[in-house]
């Protein structure tokens, strides 16, 4: 018998990311959604993640938080599903390249336009992403004359990296331009981005009823 996975999260967080990943997999999982008041600062949960936040998984007695760190486990934990290029192949690391580059320099250069927090051009050099504008070039180079960003197929890196531009875009925070939207009809057309979605807003739609 597979061990069992546990989905933590809320429908207005990060959490999409993973939701999309599961749905990806295709494995059955059960979903605890948290609430941010008391739900994530909750003991039992603070047990799995000391951060109290979501998006965390439970696979057997095995705990991963972090969104990308997530999809690479769930890519490498279900092989089959064949969302990661082959260990040791050339294409892995593409695939750590740009999923980290998406978790680290583009997640910090679009959290700090947001807030406004920015380093200032004469320190640029201690920042990991430079400035915004150069984090913004590369990731459009990167996804500008190839299908996926691994190359010609799609993988979990895509869920992340596309999962960035899809919430920079939407909130206005990252530029619209025609390789980033390209590339995002590709990926948000897929029938787990799909399900992914539709299962997420019905569950914002329920608990803003509720509230």
């Amino acid at each position: 018998m597979a061990d069992a996975i546990t989905f933590y999260t809320n429908p207005m967080s990060r959490g999409r990311i993973v939701r999309w990943m599961l749905e990806e997999v295709g494995q059955p999982y059960e979903t605890v959604v948290l609430d941010y008041a008391s739900g994530m600062k909750s003991p039992e949960y603070l047990a799995i993640n000391p951060m109290g936040k979501v998006p965390a998984i439970r696979h057997g007695m095995t705990v991963v938080t972090e969104g990308a760190a997530i999809c690479a486990y769930l890519a490498d934990a279900f092989p089959d599903a064949g969302l990661a290029p082959p260990h040791g192949s050339a294409g892995r690391g593409p695939y750590y390249r740009w999923m980290f580059f998406a978790a680290g320099p583009v997640e910090s250069a679009v959290t700090g336009k947001a807030l406004g927090l920015l380093a200032p051009e004469d320190k640029k050099q201690m920042a990991g992403y430079g400035s915004f504008e150069e984090t913004m070039a590369a990731l459009e180079q990167a996804v500008a004359d190839t299908s996926y960003i691994c190359g010609d197929r799609f993988t979990a890196a895509d869920v992340y990296v596309g999962s960035q531009i899809s919430w920079g875009t939407m909130f206005g925070i990252i530029d619209k331009n025609p390789a980033f939207d390209a590339y995002l009809e590709r990926l948000l057309e897929r029938p787990a981005a799909k399900r992914a979605r539709e299962i997420d807003d019905a569950l914002a739609a329920q608990r803003q009823q509720d509230a």
